[in-house]
């Protein structure tokens, strides 16, 4: 785990949460059976930190490359409302998300974990990568977890910012029965 600047405050001001997907929410790893299904293995407790940070009253966004109807269904599943597959220029969709909801970049924590998540990563308010996440990408982000991609990273950074503004997991979860 490093930090690059103190994070406590910029995360007090986090309002919408997007991440990359392959390498964050999964392995990194591309599963093929024989007759061409493809798997990818996401984290629970990643999934659970997206609910909390949605109870929370934050946006929350996937930004991958990719096109597959597994990123698809994680997000219909998880119920997040900006999903953007097959960008090419993800600062470019950063930026649209946040001026749709009315949010500076400085409102904005990205999570990526490769080359292409560069740009985003130095333009939000808050960065992290996974702990694997290549060597150029941990050297510009504001935070490198202590767990890998698909290993639970998300929900660490989650943690993060809903202590950082003043909530705990428990809590939140309580405080919107019904939905998740």
């Amino acid at each position: 785990m490093k930090h690059r600047r103190p994070v406590r405050g910029v995360l007090s001001r986090i309002r919408l949460f997007a991440t990359d997907v392959d390498g964050v929410l999964t392995d990194a790893g591309m599963y093929y059976t024989e007759s061409g299904d493809e798997f990818k293995k996401f984290n629970t407790r990643d999934g659970m930190g997206i609910k909390l940070l949605q109870r929370a009253g934050l946006i929350t966004a996937l930004i991958t490359q990719e096109e597959t109807k597994l990123v698809a269904r994680r997000g219909e599943k998880l119920t997040i409302p900006e999903v953007h597959q097959r960008v090419h220029d993800k600062l470019r969709t950063l930026r649209d998300i946040a001026a749709r909801h009315g949010l500076t970049l400085g409102e904005v924590a990205y999570m990526g974990d490769d080359v292409n998540d560069l740009e985003a990563l130095k333009a939000a308010g808050f960065s992290a990568t996974p702990a694997d996440g290549i060597p150029s990408v941990q050297r510009a982000v504001d935070y490198v977890c202590r767990r890998q991609g698909g290993e639970g990273c998300v929900r660490e950074v989650v943690d993060m910012i809903l202590a950082a503004q003043a909530r705990s997991t428990e809590d939140v979860w309580a405080s919107r029965k019904g939905d998740g």
